[in-house]
């Protein structure tokens, strides 16, 4: 009899709560929701609730709520949420040393309880946090990568989807460098159903969406007073979701690079193949003069936040 997959959310605040729900519903596996003692009531409170939709949604799935990382252990995947969400008037990077701290502890209960796992990080700012993950598991980097070109791609075809009033399911588009201000929305990979967007919308039109698409985690803690996690969920339900059933899916992560797109030693945003080898190859894709531009500015502001990091 085939044993089902498990799946360890770290983090029971409302994007944990999602994940968890996603993950059951579309039977990924048991869920065990993880949150820190003072939070263990929230976590089993949560985990009893989705257990109770079980029979209504028609899932099989278990899911259990806990504050032991013990109750982590061989976990298939990993999807860490834990740290201090964003607040109105702070940016990613204002996060970093608080959420440094959190990320390091993670790390190290994963390592201990869950050392086959798929990592999948959210927490902010991600490309740094992705970063320390991997260093402080000591993973393999393909087993370690960041959740955020999913969800800006994501925000990217919302915004053009609703310019053109088409069909949000014909549009494609490709985000990609760090998770933030600097991200690049490559126009030139940008299409409805195979036509360039650049034919159908105005240039101004498009510039005013490329940098909506940046500020998109923003504008949502501006009118929430919290982050997203509805959508973040569901970027990276989809990637755990190519990993377990090795789809092979190109996804926009946050991935190690070896040199790809000229960079080194860094998490930044990029395609890649992801399956049950984790993340399975970069895919190096041509850019016009002006992305190759952008992107060398945003790994330049990602490596400046590394920088950062081992000040703490």
């Amino acid at each position: 009899m085939t044993k089902r997959k498990k799946i360890a959310l770290i983090g029971a605040g409302n994007i944990g709560g999602e994940l968890a729900r996603l993950a059951a519903s579309r039977e990924l596996g048991d869920v065990v929701l993880f949150d820190i003692p003072e939070k263990e009531g929230v976590a089993k409170g949560k985990a009893l609730d989705l257990a109770q939709t079980a029979s209504v949604e028609g899932f099989d799935a278990s899911v259990t709520g806990t504050s032991s990382y013990a109750d982590i252990a061989g976990a298939d995947v990993c999807i860490v949420t834990a740290g201090l969400p964003r607040k109105p008037g702070m940016s990613r990077d204002d996060l970093l040393s608080i959420n440094l701290k959190i990320i390091r502890q993670v790390a190290q209960g994963i390592q201990e309880h869950a050392p086959s796992a798929f990592v999948i990080v959210i927490s902010n700012p991600l490309d740094a946090m992705v970063h320390e993950m991997w260093k402080v598991t000591g993973f393999p980097h393909q087993r370690v990568v960041g959740m955020a070109g999913v969800l800006d791609s994501a925000r990217f075809q919302c915004f053009i989807a609703q310019a053109l009033s088409c069909s949000i399911k014909d549009v494609r588009t490709l985000v990609l460098g760090g998770h933030g201000d600097t991200m690049v929305p490559c126009l030139s990979y940008c299409t409805v159903n195979g036509v360039p967007v650049r034919t159908l919308l105005p240039a101004a039109e498009l510039d005013a969406i490329v940098e909506r698409t940046r500020q998109g985690g923003g504008e949502i803690v501006k009118l929430m007073a919290t982050s997203a996690y509805y959508a973040p969920a569901a970027g990276a339900i989809a990637m755990a979701e190519s990993y377990l059933h090795d789809q092979k899916r190109l996804l926009a992560c946050a991935a190690y690079l070896e040199g790809e797109y000229g960079f080194r030693d860094m998490y930044l945003g990029v395609p890649v193949i992801l399956g049950a080898g984790g993340v399975e190859r970069v895919v190096e894709v041509a850019l016009s003069p002006e992305e190759k531009t952008m992107l060398q500015q945003s790994a330049a502001a990602v490596q400046s936040l590394l920088e950062e990091a081992k000040r703490f």
